[in-house]
Formats: C-alpha cells, structure tokens, sequence
C-alpha cells in the first residue's frame, strides 16, 4: 500500500511541477510571506533602529511612501502586461513560422517563468506592504525599512525585465530552438544508451502469446514511468512484465497496454496501473522520439511556399543526421532488469527502420522537387551508412532510404543534369 501511494505521489509531483503556471505560483505565494515576514520585522522595531542609525535609509513620511509604492505597483502590472503581451506575439509568430509543436518548450522554459513570478511576487509584497501604512502622528511607526526594501525589489523588476526581453528575444531565433530541441534529444538518447550497455546478453519475451493482457484505465501520452516500482512489483510478484505501447504514445482508454505472464490480483493491478503516468502533452526531455518530429516539422514547415526557408530546413537535417547517428547506437529492444541483472520489464520501443521511415517519408513528401535537398537527404544518408552501428541491419534500412529518395527524385525532378548527379551519388549506396 505504502508502495503504491508512493508511486502516486511521484507521479503527481512530475505532473505538478511539469505545470506551466506552479513556478509563477510558487514565486508569488513567496512574495506574500515575505510581507508578512517584513511586517513581522517591523513591529520589533527595526525602523526604529534604522532612523536613529541611519536616517537616511528610512522613509518617514507616510504620503511619500504610499506614493512609491503606488506608483511601483502600476508600473510593474504595466511591465507584466507588455511581457505577456511580447510572449503571445512571439509565440504566435513561432507556431506560424515553425511549428505548433515547439510551443510547449518555450512557455516551459524556468527562467521566463521565474521573472514572471516575480513580478507578481513584488506586486503583492507592495500592496501588503501599502495596506499596513496607517495615519499616525509617530514618524517611527510608518514600515519605513520595508518601503526601503520595495524600492530595492522593484529596481530588480527592472532588471528582470531587461533580462526577459534579451531572452525571450533569443529563444525565440529558430537557431536556438532547434539547438534546444536537438539537445534534449540528444541528451535523452545519450541516457538510454547508458542504461542499455549495463544490460547484456538477455533474450527473453519470445513468446507472449499466452500472457495476460491488462487495459488502460487513463488516456493521454504516456510520458512517464515509474520503473522502480515496476521492477518492485515484478520482483514481490515474481512476474515478468512487457509494455506493448511506447513511451510518448498517445493512449486511449481500454487499450491493451501491457502483458504479465502471470494473471494478477485486483490490488497489484491497481498497483501496475499506478506505475503509468499520462498527461495530455508531449515533453522531449522524456521521449526522444518527439525530437525527431519535432525537427522534422519545423524543416517541412520551412520548405512550404508560405515560409520558403530551405537554410532552416537544411539545418534540421544536419541535426537530425546527429541524432539518427546516435539513435545507431542503441538497440531496438530495451529492458528493464533486477539486482540479479535478470530482465524483468520489456519496454516497446520505436524501431529505427520505423523511425527513419517517417522522418525521411515527410521530408521526401515536401521535398521531392528540390534537388538541394534531395542531395542533402542522400548526403546524410551516406554519412549514417559510415558511422559505427551497433547493429548491421541498421545499414540495410539506410540503402532502402536512399533509393526511396531516388524513385521520388526520378519521378519529381524534370532536369535531366539533376537527375543524372543524383543517380550518381546514389551509387555510393551500392
């Protein structure tokens, strides 16, 4: 039981912080403690000590007071709404220009987060702040050290904002979204990678057929999975456990999505149920695959007549190539093992030839008249034939690739000196 509301635990927690809206929230709940944590400072006297010390610190008239901050809290909600309004214009901009898709990443990004709520964090410090300055005759009683440290705050809105125009500007530049994208995958395929080369020598999971099958009780992208308590379970049940749906797939509800070779009790399928953590959008840093689509849409996007940027799309290429160079390196199969280095969980996994089919099936799609970048695709293609795999087949699937890419050249491109450059660097593949 304990183990099981743990896992759930975990998992709200990915969803909860994977919220767009928790780091604002976060920051602005901290502005208003420390309000009252101000106020609390302030009724020990540390005005009082201020004005005796150093005057010159400390605010002492009540009207002044009430008017800086007033007028700090007009001129950050100004400050807030053009921010808010700068990020819908860009991101509308970006959806447009590149790909709906990428969306998700940049309203995700901490540090635009973390200067938005601390807008509202120092809005709400200066109105309670405001709230506690009352008429009195007693000079010492006004929260003069705590205006003191409005003033401070609100020149670091300032700076902020400064800092937020500069990045929002940059992460905006299709450069850097596509080097993002590229380094999440890359960095999420490095991982399995590394887990996978401690796992050798298993075959196991021939023969499911007579396993049993357990449903989806959710729908959504299945982004996370709770691995530790899966091999815990395996290991209490003694069961040997194989994912029938990819990490990242979309699911809907009373799919098969997993098999047990063991029929379970009501309580550890609820249990093997908690393990799967769906949400109802796509992250890269969990699922590299959406790299590779991403990428891919932001170049096809780039070669429609609207937009009619062949520099980006060839740019995606290149990362993709990196990426494809990489994904040669693990194997199609992937398991989860014990202590005893035993398989206890096989995951579904997207297979290279699938993956490569895909990505290059759209490219020729919107390409396939473009002898530039029916080049680069085989270019590319050449380049993964001669790195090293970890596995033979992976080269046989490049070949398949790169006569798909001469058919639709053959079919597409008109110019008979195109045509023949073509054929020519198509016979590398031979």
């Amino acid at each position: 039981m304990m183990n099981k509301i743990y896992t759930k635990l975990k998992l709200l927690y990915s969803q909860i912080t994977g919220n767009i809206a928790f780091f604002p929230s976060l920051i602005a709940l901290t502005g208003l403690a420390f309000a009252f944590l101000m106020l609390y400072i302030e009724e020990q006297g540390v005005s009082k000590y201020f004005m005796e010390n150093i005057p010159w610190l400390v605010i002492n008239n009540a009207d002044t007071a009430r008017t800086l901050l007033s007028t700090f809290i007009g001129g950050i909600i100004s400050l807030m709404v053009f921010s808010f309004s700068m990020v819908m214009l860009l991101l509308n901009q970006a959806s447009s220009n590149y790909s709906p898709r990428i969306l998700p990443g940049l309203i995700s990004n901490k540090k635009h987060q973390y200067v938005l709520g601390f807008y509202i964090a120092v809005i709400i410090y200066c109105i309670i702040v405001l709230l506690s300055i009352v008429p009195s005759d007693d000079k010492h009683q006004l929260p003069g050290f705590a205006v003191l440290v409005g003033i401070i705050l609100s020149i670091h809105v300032l700076a902020a904002f400064i800092y937020f125009i500069h990045s929002i500007s940059q992460a905006i530049q299709i450069n850097n979204i596509t080097d993002r994208i590229f380094s999440s995958a890359h960095k999420r395929l490095q991982t399995l990678i590394d887990k996978e080369s401690e796992v050798q020598g298993l075959e196991v999971f021939d023969d499911i057929s007579e396993w049993h099958g357990y449903k989806s009780t959710s729908s959504g992208y299945l982004n996370d999975i709770a691995f530790d308590s899966l091999s815990k379970l395996a290991k209490d049940c003694d069961i040997s456990i194989k994912m029938l749906v990819s990490k990242g797939e979309f699911v809907l509800v009373d799919v098969p999505i997993v098999k047990v070779n063991k029929e379970l009790d009501e309580e550890n399928q609820e249990m093997l149920q908690s393990c799967f953590g769906f949400s109802r959008s796509e992250i890269v840093k969990l699922n590299y695959v959406l790299g590779f689509k991403q990428l891919t849409e932001i170049a096809v996007k780039a070669m429609s007549p609207g937009i009619n940027d062949p520099g980006t799309a060839i740019t995606c290429i290149d990362y993709l190539t990196e990426l494809f160079a990489l994904r040669m390196l693990k194997k199609d199969n992937s398991y989860v093992v014990n202590d005893n280095n035993k398989a206890v969980v096989s995951l579904d996994t997207v297979d290279f030839e699938e993956l490569i089919y895909f990505i290059f099936a759209s490219l020729r799609q919107y390409c396939k008249s473009d002898f530039i970048m029916m080049t680069k695709m085989l270019t590319s293609l050449y380049y993964l034939k001669n790195v090293k795999t970890i596995d033979d087949n992976y080269k046989e699937v490049i070949d398949s690739q790169a006569h798909l890419i001469l058919e639709d050249a053959q079919a597409y491109i008109k110019n008979e000196t195109d045509l023949k450059n073509l054929k020519e660097f198509s016979e590398k593949f031979e």
